[in-house]
């Protein structure tokens, strides 16, 4: 019999509160609801809390909102801390500007397994889309859906979901903006490596070592989809130096990281 999980829904977000509306808009259309939901907020000004606000008392479950001061891309520190907070077994995670399909959770629970990570695709809204996705306020999405690319991605067909297998060898598929794993998995590794600062590697660099620790992952491919909503790259100053700290965790088959979500666990 297959162990039922809490699920604590994870977003991280900065400064753009249109996205994180629609995103949040489409967590109310779940067919299966998470335990919570929590905001790992990496420095948004006010006008984020307005939205967060909103949907508190739109939403049937608790909203955590978990922030810190703005201080440059810290983003593996927040998801620590909010993460830290987390009152579920299992935490679904994606991003601030990542509309979910309404399946999202649900599929991903439904995959949910010990000593396995989770990993899904992501469709992507076309740049001269958003105006008009915007202002209609859309959240949701078919194959056959106008401004979108990579739109196979968006086929919900759970039954082939099962021709894809649990993996020790890192994929290349992986993306930090749709996962799923036990949090005391998370804990076992010490979660994110805040010696990552800048754009760049600190969600492979976590599935490096949760491979390293004896964890399968596996991918979820016709189900757990999102939407990723077009923005500008971030700055890639620190991705050479963030390379070098993945590249260590390859070669050193490195497990724990000094700098990580211990610091902020009772």
């Amino acid at each position: 019999m297959k162990k039922t999980v809490s699920v604590s829904l994870l977003l991280s977000t900065y400064q753009w509160p249109e996205a994180l509306e629609l995103v949040l808009e489409s967590v109310r259309h779940q067919v299966k609801m998470p335990l919570e939901v929590l905001i790992a907020d990496d420095g948004s000004a006010e006008s984020s809390n307005a939205v967060i606000a909103k949907y508190r008392e739109l939403l049937p479950i608790p909203l955590i909102h978990v922030w810190q001061e703005d201080e440059g891309f810290r983003k593996s520190m927040i998801l620590n801390k909010a993460i830290a907070q987390a009152n579920g077994d299992y935490i679904v995670q994606a991003d601030g500007d990542c509309i979910l399909h309404s399946h999202f959770v649900k599929d991903h629970e439904s995959f949910a397994a010990e000593n396995t990570y989770l990993f899904g695709s992501r469709v992507t809204i076309k740049k001269d889309h958003l105006p008009a996705l915007f202002r209609a306020k859309q959240t949701r999405f078919s194959m056959f859906s106008t401004g979108i690319k990579k739109r196979t991605r968006a086929l919900h067909i759970p039954i082939l979901a099962y021709l894809y297998k649990r993996s020790l060898v890192f994929s290349s598929k992986y993306r930090g903006c749709n996962t799923s794993y036990f949090k005391k998995d998370f804990i076992k590794v010490n979660g994110y490596n805040e010696d990552f600062t800048g754009w760049g590697r600190e969600d492979s660099e976590l599935a490096l070592r949760f491979l390293n620790a004896g964890l399968y992952g596996r991918r979820l491919r016709y189900k757990g989809i999102v939407f990723h909503i077009y923005h500008l790259e971030k700055s890639k100053d620190r991705v050479a130096i963030n390379d070098s700290i993945e590249a260590n965790t390859i070669k050193n088959k490195v497990v724990w990281c000094e700098r990580g979500v211990d610091q902020y666990l009772s």
